[in-house]
């Protein structure tokens, strides 16, 4: 079965940027899956996917635009330090910030006297991405999963599908 919209579909995927440093890869480890059109790839990823079906192999390279965007100098701006009161804040960490565009991650840059640079634009935003993908399985979504718009398997979401406690 080919891979089309709504399709659950189980890849392996590498990524890396143009430099060759590996973003993310999970070969090594358990195939990533997800439902075709739920947004949980980048419109590229997904684009390249459409059409093909198990056993494919495949390079495909992302532009920003296709990807998590051009960065946005305007996301980037110094909060006091004050703000993180009682927290041991470094470079590097991620956390979520209320903004007037809703929620929003945000990560630390730079530490400046009492100043915190933070930066809200995603980390791979502006990077250009190459994919190594391998298709391992493809199969329709269940209604369940469409309505819920993530895949269901062992070691599920959180939902608790165990309906026999007698309380």
């Amino acid at each position: 079965m080919k891979i089309e919209q709504n399709s659950v579909v189980k890849l392996h995927y590498a990524v890396l940027d143009n430099e060759k440093n590996t973003i993310d890869n999970t070969f090594d480890e358990a195939p990533m899956e997800i439902i075709m059109g739920a947004g949980y790839l980048i419109p590229g990823l997904e684009e390249a996917l459409i059409g093909k079906q198990v056993g494919d192999t495949f390079s495909v390279t992302v532009e920003p635009e296709n990807g998590y965007g051009e960065r946005y100098d305007n996301l980037t701006q110094a909060v006091p330090k004050s703000m993180f009161e009682g927290m041991e804040i470094e470079v590097g960490m991620q956390f979520r910030a209320t903004t007037d565009e809703g929620d929003q991650l945000v990560v630390i840059i730079g530490i400046e006297g009492d100043d915190v640079i933070v930066d809200g634009n995603h980390p791979l935003s502006g990077i250009t991405l190459n994919f190594d993908v391998e298709v391992i399985d493809v199969r329709e979504a269940t209604a369940e999963e469409l309505e819920h718009g993530h895949v269901h398997g062992s070691g599920c979401c959180g939902h608790d599908h165990d309906h026999d406690h007698d309380h």
